[in-house]
């Protein structure tokens, strides 16, 4: 039995250039890398040594905190470079991959007989547990916390983002043997969302809670749901994971073997024929970009959806969590008086002089301008139209911006992630980094209160 989540606030960014359903093995990389800002507040402590073999799955570093948090290969080959910053943190990893690859196995779960115990160490040395995040802090999950509950949202409502319905199809094996390995971290329930009106491979597991989730952008994120099913009050811990990220977990508990092949969609208006690619996290995004075309030369490719994500170089590579690349436009260009005329070509809450309101369904080509730049932080209302959380947006960003930890904590800190603020930054009329504020709150919290 399925319970239903309907969402009425936010706002969908229907963009050109979404992904035809076809999917194509992308070209081998020759160098896979690691960057140490997908594990956010993780310090690595290094196993091996730059210029030394390393087999897929096996430990390349691990957590100075969590000594026994492995984060592993993805792929057989030589260490050639560990890239160094500021007091030698280190900032990437490269590994040059072998021809013929070798994977290092381990002896399959037994998940009948597995206990709580044996599931966290099995996951621990595999590389697999940076998969799960918690929240609060938005940071890789702590093996010795209790979760009350575990989140998998199935439902995508981000612009252009991978269609899970398709990606996931046939994998549920793999999806059934990650919910039950999770399912044994958590005294409470394992949710997982899908899409009010779809069918997806995630709806007929066992040991799991099943939601149907419907309504616009941000009804697809984990946080979003998290706020209706339960909320994260102080002291409290939930953990979430990706759907894609529950595929390579589950083929490592029933295999033994570490495989982090995903299916990335190459989407956007600057790609001139948007689909699925099959490469491995860590992958040159190079290696399926120019398969596909791209219109012209001055483009901006985005590791993530255009609301999230980072900006790379063309020839950067994969992050661990993403599953979307978006290529759009650079907007590098400016009107002459942009603000003093009716526009039909953008997306806008505001109904003063724009029109997006008049045709929802309508697909738009935008470019990464944001049509102004930083002015005053102003009371507006308009947040509050796109942000269905129980939670005061305006108010919260305030907080973190004068470093305020009480308010911080009373208006709700401790339940959100940089993401649930994307859709804010998009409207704002005085053009502020949410996420970064929120970042850095929840960084100051994390460091003053733990």
């Amino acid at each position: 039995m399925s319970k239903d989540i309907r969402i009425k606030k936010g706002l969908n960014i229907n963009l050109v250039g979404a992904a035809e359903k076809e999917t194509t093995k992308a070209v081998d990389s020759n160098v896979y890398a690691i960057d140490m800002a997908d594990f956010h507040g993780v310090t690595p402590k290094m196993i091996l040594k730059q210029g030394a073999e390393v087999k897929a799955g096996e430990p390349v570093f691990f957590s100075k905190d969590i000594e026994e948090m492995m984060f592993v290969s993805p792929v057989s080959g030589e260490l050639i470079e560990i890239n160094r910053g500021a007091r030698r943190r280190i900032l990437s990893l490269k590994i040059l991959a072998d021809k013929q690859q070798e994977t290092l196995a381990h002896k399959p779960l037994d998940l009948e007989k597995a206990t709580k115990a044996d599931v966290k160490a099995y996951l621990l040395k595999g590389g697999c547990w940076p998969f799960i995040k918690q929240r609060p802090y938005d940071v890789v999950a702590h093996p010795d916390a209790t979760p009350k509950a575990i989140f998998v949202s199935g439902y995508v409502t981000a612009p252009l983002a991978a269609d899970l319905n398709y990606t996931l199809s046939g994998k549920e094996a793999e999806l059934q043997a990650a919910i039950t390995a999770l399912s044994k971290m958590t005294p409470g329930k394992v949710h997982v969302s899908v899409g009010k009106d779809a069918t997806s491979p995630l709806a007929g597991l066992k040991n799991m809670e099943l939601h149907k989730v419907s309504g616009p952008h941000p009804a697809g994120l984990v946080g979003t749901q998290i706020n209706r099913i339960d909320p994260v009050n102080k002291g409290e811990v939930v953990w979430t994971i990706s759907p894609q990220d529950l595929v390579v977990l589950g083929e490592y508990v029933l295999t033994g073997k570490y495989n982090p092949e995903r299916t990335v969609a190459l989407v956007g208006s600057s790609v001139k024929k948007p689909q699925y690619y099959t490469a491995k996290i860590g992958a040159e995004i190079s290696t399926f970009l120019y398969a596909s075309g791209v219109e012209g030369d001055n483009f901006r490719v985005i590791n993530g959806d255009v609301l999230t994500g980072l900006q790379s170089a063309p020839d950067g590579h994969l992050g661990h969590y993403n599953t979307t690349v978006s290529v759009i436009p650079e907007g590098d260009d400016y009107e002459f008086f942009g603000w003093n005329k009716p526009v039909f070509d953008k997306v806008s809450v505001s109904r003063a002089l724009t029109f997006s309101w008049l045709q929802p369904n309508k697909k738009y080509d935008l470019d990464t301008n944001t049509n102004g730049e930083h002015r005053a932080f102003v009371l507006t209302g308009q947040y509050e139209k796109v942000f269905p959380l129980d939670i005061y947006p305006m108010q919260l960003l305030k907080a973190c911006m004068v470093k305020d930890l009480d308010e911080m904590e009373h208006l709700g800190l401790y339940e959100v992630a940089p993401e649930d603020f994307s859709l804010t930054e998009f409207i704002c009329v005085s053009k502020q980094p949410h996420q970064k504020i929120i970042r850095e709150g929840l960084d100051l919290l994390k460091q003053e209160i733990g």
